[in-house]
């Protein structure tokens, strides 16, 4: 079968009553964690941008000190990409600018102070590098005041690389 388009979606979810689209949006809910995730956020987060970043940052730190090695200062490539899209699906939810640009730099401050190597695993120095170009872009969607603020803290960042 074939998925209809957005623009298809929305005109039939015009049509539904309230209790509709309610029965519809709970049971598109109990399908997918992903959904019941993204509803979470829209419902109950979306009003307050600066708690919802600082939550994901939260999560960010819990995930370093689970997976933080210990002696060597370096973290398994296929942690950092667990990390990665966890924040990402987080970002798309939101789809604020800022908000995008304080989890990245969150997650890239966590290398920075904790003084991690990627060693030999150019795979992880990538991941983190393809974070710092992420960053640019965002910086550069930004209002020139919070550009400036945005590039003194990330400061620094690429001398891990």
């Amino acid at each position: 079968m074939k998925p209809a388009t957005i623009s298809e979606l929305k005109k039939s979810l015009a049509h539904l009553d309230r209790d509709e689209l309610l029965d519809a949006c709970v049971r598109l809910a109990k399908f997918k964690v992903d959904n019941k995730s993204l509803l979470t956020y829209l419902l109950m987060k979306s009003d307050d941008e600066i708690a919802y970043a600082d939550e994901v940052c939260d999560a960010i730190d819990e995930q370093f000190l689970e997976a933080y090695v210990g002696t060597n200062r370096s973290l398994h490539k296929k942690t950092l990409r667990k990390i990665i899209r966890e924040f990402e699906k987080c970002i798309r939810y939101s789809g604020d600018k800022e908000t995008e640009l304080k989890i990245r730099i969150h997650f890239c401050r966590q290398f920075f102070d904790r003084k991690l190597r990627f060693g030999r695993c150019r795979v992880s120095a990538n991941m983190y590098a393809s974070q710092l170009k992420k960053i640019d872009k965002a910086i550069e969607k930004l209002h020139p005041d919070l550009q400036y603020d945005a590039r003194r803290e990330t400061q620094g960042f690429d001398s891990l690389l």
